[in-house]
């Protein structure tokens, strides 16, 4: 069997078995799609005989028996079909200039008459044409290849079956794709056209030209019978179910039937589906009757095409194919706009008292992940499916919804929290739940992928809790689609790129290494394009290897990577105490070249950072090239560009930048993407995920994000650093509060996870509570003033809570500034607890805001460093360490300085002092280092040490985490 290359009109090439001397016609015109307007072609009775007398022999490809002169009927009523198909496609382009309708032709052997006639009708109209040349004898595994190919390319709206009766079987059927299937012969589009409902099918082309000749007739059509001779399948249905909706009589026949002349001669109109040889005698149709007589052909025929009663239906046909490929495109135009929201919620049965998280998430069942993405306007090629209750969510959304207003946009920060966490994620979840489930708003949550260190150690994850979760729980808190595991790769992948650069320039020759960078292949030595780039960057601007000077190689192929200066380091996402400091490169192979390194978190990788502040693949392969990996012993930054790993880094990240589509326990969509730490990084789920929300919800719906630790770091970051990448401006703020919380900044003693509460915060304590509230709340509703956006509180609250401990929050934070604030329920209740939250935020977010940012970037750093320590954190001053001054004055220098502020601090107070609670003053803020990560896009001041490898407790969780191995169900997580 040959191949041939066939290019379709739209440039692409394919390969496709042919018979000899097969050939391929491709047509490109300009043109666009349809609001099609039904049209009539007049048709004159036929008489008993023909005007010769002779018998009406049936052959042709198409034909009505009719009198002489009927062609320019024809012509008419083809040309009627054509216009309107034109002045639709002109309607479409003036919606959308770059819409191209193309019609793709599947074929079986060689060109025919009717494929030349179905080519010329397509250009008249001005459709682009790809035809696939299967060989004659093609199996049903050929067709079906190439069916799945057209189902799956955008570009194509309408497909052309034009294959014998015998290779359309039930499969090819069921494969094509019933919005591309404009002959309407699958059985979901006949379905649709028996229940009349033809909003999403296709009339068959041959029954819609059918239909037209019956009505166009000269005499009334209703009550008149119609008798179909052969064609059993879908034509024969679609004919009749078109005939009966006109208000006539339909009855059928066979060839072979006794009764068929009796029938022939007592019917207005004959309709031959199925011809053949076969012959009608003229002495059985009675005067005045009309034959309409159809026979697919695949043979060819050179005198077949015109428009003359021969071959008249033909074109008819044909203009109603080509008709349905513009309807085709004109729907799938409509369904790139946005799609009003129909979200089915899930049903919540609270239990009292409340069961584990892990059980609650259990025993709801998530509805499909498919079936959610349908109910918020996701188109089934936008997704791409993990199991059955999660999916990657492509990027091209926000191309299609590029002109969709965006919905409000909500940032759930709190107070300072105690080490046991104050519920952030648990209002987030409610908040939504009780936007979307009860008040019937669209809302999505935008949550941060939880790192497996925690989960394992001593917080546990990070879906929420109670009945406020997102689920499956178990999922979206340890691997979920395999984001922090691409991190990983891609991090360790660039912390051996290092290393092992380091040890090849140790050990050979500029020329050595040249040889080996710039491999000959086959005789020829080019340079890739990351090391063209590194060349640009060296300001040499040569392509030709050997045109390089000895210096020019020198610069080229050293690094010189000072060893003392590699700031990158390797990553697990494990808790692992043991890791923060080792040794590399100690085995004899690698040649004494040791050095101390040390491992991070997976999350709190740089990598992380970019990815939760890019905003497409092509900036975070950017933002990939530029990170800084280390200095030379010259003062040069390094980066993954240099080393020649960005591209690949890229790679192993293409995935993960697409935000994974979950729901919580009622039903709502929630996407998880991103993680970065908060405290050495900015702490929020990722501009991506918020982006793609934001056009999803609508103009009149919420997107509610969260903002890691308190307020003063989290949200500080949120604004300074996120919404500067995004553009994106809050309309809220929900600031959380807990009694707990409140009662340690007013003065009670400090609380440790794992460790009883002291009584001071199971008893009520007013004293306590109002301390906290006038200290810590006070000044982190100030915080969010600072930036011009208004402030709910919700209280979140636990049993040991009383009420006039609750009520007296919810006073003092009006007092304070606070637009309202609510006791949130969600915990127990779910969405029906954050009811009253839901109502508050509404009202908030109808009102203007003035968002500004805290400070100008083109601020010095430490001037900026300075305006965040006195305005956020209440500090008098800063003070910085010389290695900190010296790194300024650095970054200054290598053009950094324009960068905004991330301050790596604890995160248990407004000071650098864990222990100084509530609003401390009066205190000097020590800089001890700043670094850079220049991919991320930051400046981050350590203040006094941060970890940023957590260790394990005494008891981790893992104790109580288990698999049973029958069931397979897990235990313990929460």
């Amino acid at each position: 069997m040959k191949l041939a290359l066939i290019r379709s009109a739209y440039g692409s090439l394919r390969a496709h078995p042919v018979c000899p001397g097969s050939r391929f016609t491709g047509f490109s015109r300009r043109c666009l799609p349809i609001g099609i307007t039904s049209t009539r072609l007049s048709l004159r009775a036929a008489s008993a005989t023909s005007s010769t007398g002779t018998n009406p022999k049936l052959t042709g490809n198409f034909g009505v028996q009719s009198q002489k002169g009927d062609e320019s009927d024809y012509d008419n009523h083809v040309r009627k079909v054509v216009q309107s198909s034109r002045e639709a496609i002109v309607t479409l382009q003036k919606r959308n200039p770059a819409i191209q309708p193309l019609l793709a032709i599947l074929q079986a052997g060689e060109d025919d008459s009717m494929l030349e006639i179905n080519k010329k009708m397509a250009v008249k109209i001005g459709l682009n044409i790809t035809q696939i040349c299967l060989a004659k004898e093609c199996s049903e595994d050929d067709i079906v290849e190439e069916l799945l190919k057209l189902n799956d390319d955008p570009k194509v709206h309408g497909i052309y079956l034009h294959l014998p009766p015998v290779s359309i079987t039930s499969r090819v059927l069921n494969t094509l794709k019933p919005e591309k299937d404009i002959e309407g012969i699958s059985d979901l589009n006949m379905g649709r056209l028996i229940r009349g409902d033809l909003t999403k099918g296709f009339v068959p082309p041959l029954a819609s030209a059918v239909l037209d000749l019956l009505e166009n007739h000269d005499a009334p059509l209703e009550g008149k019978t119609v008798l179909l001779v052969g064609g059993e399948g879908p034509l024969q249905l679609a004919v009749q179910c078109l005939i009966e909706r006109s208000g006539m009589v339909t009855l059928k026949s066979h060839w072979s039937s006794k009764t068929l002349q009796a029938q022939v001669m007592q019917a207005d109109t004959v309709v031959l589906l199925d011809v053949g040889n076969m012959y009608l005698p003229p002495t059985w149709i009675r005067p005045g009757a009309a034959i309409i007589y159809s026979k697919p052909a695949l043979e060819k025929d050179e005198n077949a095409f015109g428009l003359t009663s021969k071959s008249g239906l033909e074109s008819l046909t044909a203009a109603y194919r080509t008709q349905n490929v513009v309807r085709s495109c004109s729907r799938w135009l409509k369904g790139q706009e946005y799609r009003p929201w129909h979200l089915r919620s899930l049903k919540l049965q609270p239990l009292t008292p409340v069961p584990s998280d892990l059980e609650i998430s259990r025993a709801q069942i998530p509805k499909p992940v498919d079936q959610l993405a349908e109910e918020i306007g996701l188109l089934p090629e936008e997704l791409e499916v993990y199991g059955r209750s999660k999916a990657k969510v492509r990027l091209s959304v926000l191309e299609r919804l590029q002109s969709q207003p965006n919905g409000k946009y909500i940032l759930v920060a709190g107070i300072t929290p105690t080490p046991l966490g104050e519920g952030k994620s648990t209002v987030t979840v409610g908040l939504v739940q009780a936007l979307s489930a009860h008040l019937k708003l669209n809302s999505f949550a935008c949550l941060r992928q939880p790192s497996q260190g925690p989960t394992f150690g001593v917080k546990g994850g990070a879906a929420g809790g109670g009945y406020a979760q997102v689920i499956p729980m178990e999922e979206f808190n340890l691997h979920l689609t395999g984001d922090i595991h691409a991190i990983t790769a891609a991090n360790n992948l660039a912390a051996a790129a290092i290393d092992a650069r380091m040890l090849h320039e140790a050990t050979q020759s500029d020329k050595a290494l040249f040889n080996r960078l710039v491999p000959s292949v086959n005789g020829v030595r080019k340079f890739s394009p990351i090391q063209i780039s590194r060349l640009q960057r060296l300001g040499i601007r040569k392509t030709d290897p050997a045109s390089l000077t000895p210096e020019e190689i020198n610069a080229f192929v050293r690094l010189d990577l000072d060893p003392s200066k590699i700031t990158w380091q390797r990553v697990v996402d494990t808790n692992d105490r043991f890791l923060r400091k080792i040794t590399v490169g100690q085995a004899s192979s690698e040649k004494g070249q040791t050095r101390e390194t040390g491992f991070d978190i997976a999350v709190a990788s740089e990598i992380m950072a970019i990815l939760a502040l890019a905003d497409s693949l092509g900036d975070m392969k950017n933002r990939l090239a530029r990170m800084v990996v280390g200095t030379s012993r010259s003062g040069q930054p390094i980066t993954a560009e240099d080393l020649g790993v960005s591209g690949a880094l890229a790679v192993l990240m293409k995935d993960a930048i697409k935000p994974t589509l979950m729901q919580t326990l009622e039903g709502t969509p929630v996407f998880v993407h991103a993680g970065p730490f908060a405290n050495i990084a900015h702490g929020n789920s990722s501009v991506l995920a918020d982006k793609l929300a934001l056009k999803l919800v609508g103009q009149d719906g919420f997107v509610v994000t969260e903002a890691g630790f308190g307020a003063d770091i989290g949200m500080e970051k949120f604004f300074n650093i996120k919404c500067r990448a995004s553009g994106l401006r809050p309309s809220v703020v929900v600031l959380v509060a807990t009694v707990r919380a409140l009662k340690m900044h007013g003065g009670g003693p400090n609380v440790s996870a794992g460790a009883p509460l002291p009584r001071e915060y199971t008893d009520e304590n007013l004293s306590l509570v109002a301390g906290g509230c006038h200290s810590n709340l006070k000044k982190q509703i100030q915080i969010a003033h600072l930036f011009g956006v208004p402030v709910v509180v919700a209280v979140n609250v636990f049993k040991t809570d009383t009420q006039a401990e609750i009520d007296l929050v919810c006073q003092i934070a009006k007092e304070c500034g606070a637009s309202d604030a609510l006791p949130c329920n969600h915990w127990a209740q779910g969405g029906r607890g954050c009811s009253e939250l839901a109502q508050a935020v509404k009202e908030a977010a109808s009102k203007p805001s003035d968002f500004q940012f805290l400070y100008n970037t083109e601020m010095p750093i430490v001037e900026k460093i300075r305006t965040i320590a006195q305005r956020v954190y209440g500090a008098d001053d800063i003070e910085l360490s010389p290695e900190a001054k010296t790194k300024t004055d650095y970054y200054h220098k290598q053009g950094y300085g324009s960068l905004p502020i991330c301050m790596a601090k604890t995160h248990l107070s407004l000071s650098h002092i864990p222990d100084k609670k509530g609003a401390p003053t009066g205190f000097v803020l020590p800089i001890r280092d700043v670094r850079a990560s220049i991919g991320a896009g930051f400046i981050y001041p350590l203040v006094g040490t941060m970890s940023t490898m957590p260790g394990l407790p005494t008891r981790p969780c893992f104790y109580d985490i288990d698999l049973d191995p029958v069931t397979e169900e897990i235990t313990g997580l929460f």
